[in-house]
C-alpha cells in the first residue's frame, strides 16, 4: 500500500455509466480507495486520479464512454485514467489507446483497482489487465451505498444465456454468485451502519446458486431475516426464473417491497426465438397475472427493445398490442444497437435507425401513459415513504414502498427514515405529498 507520507493526499473523481451493479462496484472501489488515502474530489478539487467504470451494452454505450475519456484528459491533462468495466474488458486496446489511459481493468479486476493504483503510483508504467471471458471464475463482492440512501447489494456476477444481440457473458463472464451466508453477513454490516433499504442487484439474480444446492429463494429467505433491514427490493429478474414461489414470498414479506423489474425485450413470440429468450409471451404474461393477483399496487418496470433484427412490422405491431394489454408500470425502452460477434448479426430483416426511433417513441408514450394512469391511482392515498438525505430547493424526496417517488417539504431530521406521506397529486414521474402525521 502506498505510503501517504511519500506521495501526500491524493484525490479521485469517479464516473459510472450503465445499470445498477456498475453503480453499485464503483462505490466499492472508491471505498477501497479510500482506505489508502484517495478521497473523492470536491466541487473546484483537480483530480489526481480518475476512475471510469464503463458500460457496452450497445454502440452509444462505447462512443460515450470513448467521448467521456478523451474530455477528462483534454480537461485533467494531469490526471491517471483507469478504465474498468464492460467496455474495458471487450475493446481493452482501444481503450488502451485512448489520451490519458494508464490502466485497463477488465471486469474481474475491479477489487484490484486498489494495488493495481499502488503500483502505478511507483512505476508509472501504464498497464492493461483482461482476463479472457471463458476463464473469469472470481466473484467480487460489493455492498455499497455511496452517496445514495439505499445499499445495492451484489448476490451474482456474469450470465450463462448467450441472447442473440447481448455481449454480457463475453464481458462478465459465466455466472457466478457469492455465498448466502457472506451476503447474510454483509446485509448486517448495513444495518449496522444505519442502512434502512437494499436492493438486491446482479447480472442474472435469478440465476443465483447456479452449481450449488441453493438457489435464489434460499437467499431471500435468509436475507428477510436479517434484523434493521426494512425494505429490499430485488432488481432486474428473468421471468422464466421470477417464479410462484418468490412472487408470493415476496407478498407475505414484510421487508420485501412490491416492485419488480422484468426484462421482456420484445412482445411478439417469433422476435423472442430469435433473441434465444428463455421465455414465450404466455409465460410472461402469467407471470405478471401472479404478482397483481398477489400485490394489487406492485409496481412493475419492464425492459423493452424495439427495432430487433427479424422485428418486421408485423411482429412490432403484436408486440406493442402485447404491451398495451399488460397491467404493468412503466417501460425502459431502447432501440436495438448491433454488437459485434453475436448471433443477432446473421439474422434476416433489418431496421432502419429512423425506424427504430419511430418504434421507440410509440413505446415511451406507452410507457408514460401507463405510469400516469398507475400513479395517479394512489393521489389521497397515504404510503410509507423512505426519505432520501438530499434536501433541494426546500424539499425532500422519497420512494414509497411501491416505488412511487414523492416530493415533499424537506424535514431534515427524518432524512432515512421512513414516514407515512399523504400523496396529493402527480407531475410527470413524479408525485407531490406531505407527512400524515
Amino acid at each position: 500500500m502506498i505510503d501517504d507520507s511519500t506521495f501526500g493526499s491524493r484525490k479521485a473523481l469517479f464516473h459510472t455509466f450503465g445499470c445498477k451493479l456498475n453503480f453499485a462496484e464503483t462505490s466499492t472501489v472508491a471505498k477501497l480507495l479510500a482506505e489508502r488515502g484517495i478521497i473523492r474530489v470536491q466541487k473546484g478539487d483537480k483530480p489526481d486520479i480518475i476512475v471510469v467504470n464503463t458500460c457496452s451494452v450497445t454502440e452509444m454505450a462505447d462512443k460515450k464512454c470513448r467521448q467521456t475519456i478523451r474530455s477528462f484528459a483534454k480537461r485533467y491533462p494531469e490526471a491517471a485514467i483507469v478504465v474498468t468495466g464492460c467496455y474495458a474488458q471487450l475493446k481493452s486496446d482501444e481503450v488502451a489507446s485512448l489520451p490519458g489511459v494508464t490502466i485497463v481493468a477488465g471486469s474481474d479486476k475491479k477489487g484490484e483497482l486498489g494495488n493495481l493504483i499502488d503500483e502505478w503510483l511507483v512505476t508509472h508504467r501504464p498497464q492493461t489487465l483482461v482476463t479472457p471471458s471463458k476463464d473469469i471464475r472470481t466473484f467480487t463482492p460489493s455492498c455499497s451505498r455511496g452517496d445514495r440512501t439505499r445499499y445495492f447489494l451484489k448476490v451474482q456476477d456474469g450470465c450463462d444465456y448467450f441472447c442473440s444481440y447481448c455481449t454480457i457473458p463475453m464481458a462478465r463472464g459465466r455466472s457466478r454468485s457469492a455465498s448466502i451466508e457472506s451476503l447474510v453477513d454483509q446485509a448486517r454490516q448495513a444495518a449496522a451502519e444505519g442502512g434502512k433499504e437494499i436492493v438486491i442487484t446482479g447480472v442474472n439474480i435469478g440465476d443465483f446458486g447456479k452449481g450449488t444446492d441453493k438457489t435464489f429463494f434460499d437467499l431471500i429467505r435468509a436475507l428477510d431475516e436479517v434484523n434493521g433491514i426494512e425494505r429490499y427490493r430485488i432488481s432486474s429478474i428473468e421471468p422464466n426464473l421470477l417464479s410462484d414461489e418468490i412472487i408470493e414470498f415476496v407478498a407475505s414479506s414484510k421487508r420485501f417491497m412490491p416492485h419488480f423489474h422484468i426484462p421482456l425485450q420484445c412482445g411478439d413470440d417469433d422476435v423472442l426465438k430469435l433473441m434465444r429468450r428463455h421465455y414465450d409471451t404466455e409465460l410472461f404474461a402469467r407471470r405478471i397475472e401472479s404478482i397483481k393477483n398477489h400485490m394489487p399496487d406492485a409496481f412493475i418496470g419492464v425492459d423493452l427493445i424495439v427495432g430487433a433484427r427479424g422485428e418486421t412490422d408485423e411482429r412490432f405491431e403484436n408486440s406493442r398490442r402485447f404491451v398495451e394489454r399488460l397491467p404493468i408500470t412503466r417501460l425502459h425502452v431502447f432501440p436495438y444497437s448491433e454488437r459485434p460477434n453475436t448471433r443477432a448479426l446473421t439474422i434476416d430483416h433489418v431496421v432502419d435507425q429512423e425506424e427504430k426511433h419511430r418504434r421507440a417513441r410509440i413505446m415511451i408514450n406507452l410507457s408514460e401513459r401507463k405510469l400516469n394512469e398507475f400513479s395517479s391511482r394512489y393521489i389521497g392515498t397515504v404510503r410509507p415513504l423512505l426519505l432520501e438525505h438530499t434536501v433541494h430547493h426546500g424539499t425532500m424526496c422519497g420512494f414509497t414502498d411501491n416505488y412511487l417517488k414523492v416530493r415533499i417539504k424537506a424535514i431534515s431530521e427524518k432524512a432515512n427514515t421512513i414516514i407515512p406521506v399523504r400523496i396529493n397529486g402527480c407531475e410527470g414521474e413524479e408525485m407531490e405529498g406531505e407527512p400524515a402525521i
